[in-house]
């Protein structure tokens, strides 16, 4: 995320980790380099030197709290300050009405209509029954595009690509979708220098009356967004704001505190092309997994979600005891599959994911696609007790997913390792049998 400045600050913070004693010249290293990782990701550089300077002074003049090291002290003030550069945590979508509006808006090609099925999807598995009003009548196929994206969703969107009249639509799809939850309603990507657009926008905004404005910018496009956040709110008053194309985006350091710096809460961020690459912003879990230090809380939501969805919560209660078969373990590579990609998984785990080579997310996914092979050419009695798997089973499961016999003890050697690591994880024992399956997955 957010190319290479989460690898630069985890850097940082293993040099300081590493520091015998802190004092004014450590200091004053550890500040060059957030503000060499900062400025690389387009972050201002009044911002940039504020945030120095306040680090700088608190490091050299806060007392460490009873019981805190000067180092851990200081990993906690840069914790805590680049927290406070990135604003407030947005609240939760609070439905307190029926329906609930929410009017859409944002530059063209800045992943708004995406953006709309992530959110359809996100409120989906909140309970709500979401529908989508499509009034973009400037962008050919955009209401098809909407179509598309929701269809696996069966969730109804009202427009018509013949119907020219975005205010008219509006009007229409309002009235239809009014039994429905939530209304989102889908607007014309704008550019702040379009004064036609904005005032349809204005126009819009009267017509929807909405609950709350969201705007959608393209985490690619650094400082800029403070300037466009700030033309379209001069339109209709913005509540909060989705960041896209985070992954990857060496300027997203520059949208993210440009953003932050107008007031308007980031509300979500999108964080891969997938519906599911999308979660809710909060700058404390984000910091720290920039600064290598992990989001076990977002991993253990985002797993748990998926096994809710799957009804599968009895599969999770075996991991954890340890009391789990190879059929269990293959729900588990389901689950992981469904969770994202492998490096946005291993970077929720407090130290692995800056260990990670660059190739090592796809080294480990292709490891798992082969151990799903592998269990497809075993039968139902071996999946269930894996110890009748012997010498003459192993040649058969060999020969019958085309892989030779090391690849089937090294699979049951994996699975042995994480059949004890999750019984350790399960009485929060985060120590060697943890990071033994790791190494395992990486060879």
């Amino acid at each position: 995320m957010l190319g290479n400045l989460g690898k630069n600050l985890t850097k940082t913070m293993k040099k300081l980790a590493g520091m015998a004693i802190i004092d004014e010249e450590v200091v004053k290293e550890v500040i060059k380099d957030i503000q060499r990782a900062l400025i690389q990701s387009d972050v201002n550089i009044k911002l940039v030197l504020n945030l120095s300077k306040t680090i700088e002074d608190r490091s050299l003049n806060e007392e460490p709290p009873k019981g805190v090291t000067p180092k851990e002290h200081v990993v906690r003030i840069v914790y805590e300050e680049l927290v406070n550069l990135l604003g407030s945590s947005a609240q939760e979508v609070e439905i307190d009405k029926r329906p609930y509006k929410i009017l859409f808006m944002g530059l063209q090609g800045s992943g708004k209509t995406t953006s709309i099925g992530k959110l359809t999807k996100y409120l989906q598995k909140k309970g709500f029954n979401p529908a989508i009003v499509s009034t973009d009548t400037w962008r050919p196929a955009a209401y098809e595009q909407l179509l598309q994206l929701t269809e696996p969703m069966n969730v109804p969107v009202y427009g018509d690509h013949e119907n020219k009249d975005a205010l008219d639509l509006a009007r229409t799809g309002l009235k239809a979708a009014k039994k429905n939850d939530v209304i989102i309603v889908d607007t014309a990507g704008r550019h702040k220098e379009e004064s036609d657009l904005l005032a349809e926008m204005e126009s819009l905004s009267t017509i929807v009356d909405p609950d709350e404005v969201i705007m959608v910018i393209d985490g690619t496009i650094g400082q800029q967004a403070g300037e466009q956040a700030l033309a379209f709110n001069n339109a209709t008053k913005i509540g909060s704001i989705i960041i896209t194309k985070l992954d990857g985006s060496a300027k997203g350091g520059g949208a993210l505190s440009a953003v932050a710096e107008i007031g308007a809460p980031i509300k979500f961020i999108g964080t891969g092309e997938r519906v599911e690459d999308f979660e809710a912003f909060d700058p404390d879990r984000f910091i720290s997994r920039l600064l290598g230090m992990g989001d076990i809380r977002t991993l253990l939501e985002r797993a748990e979600e998926i096994a809710e969805e799957e009804g599968d919560m009895g599969s999770v209660d075996a991991m954890l005891s340890g009391k789990f078969t190879l059929k269990d373990m293959y729900s588990q590579f389901e689950m992981m599959n469904k969770m994202g990609p492998m490096q946005q998984v291993m970077n929720m785990i407090p130290g692995a994911g800056g260990k990670l080579p660059k190739n090592a997310s796809q080294v480990t996914e292709e490891k798992l696609s082969k151990y799903k092979i592998l269990m497809d050419s075993m039968t139902d009695q071996e999946l269930e007790h894996p110890e009748v798997i012997k010498q003459s089973r192993v040649k058969r499961i060999a020969r019958g997913s085309g892989m030779k016999n090391e690849d089937v003890k090294e699979l049951l050697k994996y699975y042995n390792v994480t059949k004890k690591a999750m019984k350790g994880f399960g009485k929060r024992k985060m120590g060697g049998p943890l990071g033994q399956m790791m190494k395992q997955m990486m060879r």
